[in-house]
């Protein structure tokens, strides 16, 4: 179902136009606008990363062994998922995975940010695109699945932004969530991608629990490398905020190709069931569950 983000009113119809108050969303080349005033610029990331993001991710070690756990995460938890937004869909490049393995199913991305739909429209063309608040997300139980990959760090009313999916899945809808791990690896890379925390588990479980969702799954990610994610922060102290957020992703390509073998091995054991204590990343699968 859709919702107004003017009145409130709640209402299923094949256009956006509000029955009670009549508003509906602006247009900008085809695509849904909901938040204008947000769309060119906003404190929550930096729009000239999208171009530097579109042209490493598909061969970036990160990038690449991420995307296939989402994928297993969403193909052994969601088997019946049959709709899924992504909030903070970037440059399309998770949505451009998951169109490629799940070909039936129906494909939401929003963005904040109109320069990141310009790419991910590009990327995936079967999907419905959408600027988009994640603040204020103008669905109610509409979708199976929502997934929310690395986006709720930058925002500073994360809890308020659980709430919204809460609102916006189905009944037990599903939750697909990573985020960076651990505040005493708070670095300049963070300051730059505009970060405001890292997480604990503590932390998140009780947002997440708060905001109404079981937890089914809950695991660390990119544990292995840790050692080497330390050795190069420290050795990146004294560089500029820019030049080391750069070098974090534009590494060599053999270490690009080592370091990508190390995160298989680390899906494998997450397939077969272990969770890991440290990462820099934490993943998580969470339900919604009705509230009495």
């Amino acid at each position: 179902m859709k919702r107004c983000l003017d009145c409130s009113q709640v209402f299923e119809s094949a256009n956006w136009q509000c029955p009670s108050c009549g508003w509906k969303p602006e247009k900008t080349d085809n695509i849904r606008v909901f938040a204008p005033e947000l769309a060119l610029n906003n404190s929550g990331f930096k729009g000239s990363s999208f171009a530097l993001l579109a042209s490493l991710e598909a061969d970036y070690f990160w990038f690449r062994a991420r995307n296939d756990l989402i994928i297993w995460a969403l193909a052994k938890y969601g088997a019946r998922t049959f709709s899924f937004m992504e909030i903070g869909c970037g440059t399309g490049f998770v949505l451009q995975g998951i169109a490629r393995n799940f070909p039936k199913i129906r494909l939401v991305g929003s963005e904040i940010f109109s320069k990141g739909i310009a790419f991910a429209t590009e990327r995936v063309k079967c999907c419905e695109f959408m600027q988009m608040d994640a603040r204020k997300i103008p669905y109610i139980s509409e979708f199976e699945a929502v997934g929310a990959f690395d986006v709720i760090e930058h925002i500073q009313e994360d809890v308020t932004v659980l709430q919204q999916i809460y609102q916006s899945l189905k009944p037990n809808g599903l939750l697909l969530l990573t985020v960076p791990q651990h505040p005493w690896l708070w670095s300049t890379v963070d300051e730059n991608a505009c970060h405001i925390r890292r997480y604990t588990k503590r932390e998140l479980h009780k947002k997440l629990k708060l905001s109404g969702f079981k937890i089914i799954r809950s695991t660390s990610f990119v544990t292995s490398l840790l050692p080497c994610i330390l050795f190069s922060r420290f050795l990146r102290r004294s560089k500029s905020t820019r030049s080391a957020a750069v070098a974090e992703i534009q590494i060599n390509p053999i270490l690009n190709r080592i370091f990508e073998g190390f995160l298989r091995i680390e899906l494998w054991l997450v397939r077969m069931g272990v969770s890991f204590p440290v990462g820099s990343s934490r993943v998580i699968i969470a339900k919604k569950v009705l509230k009495n």
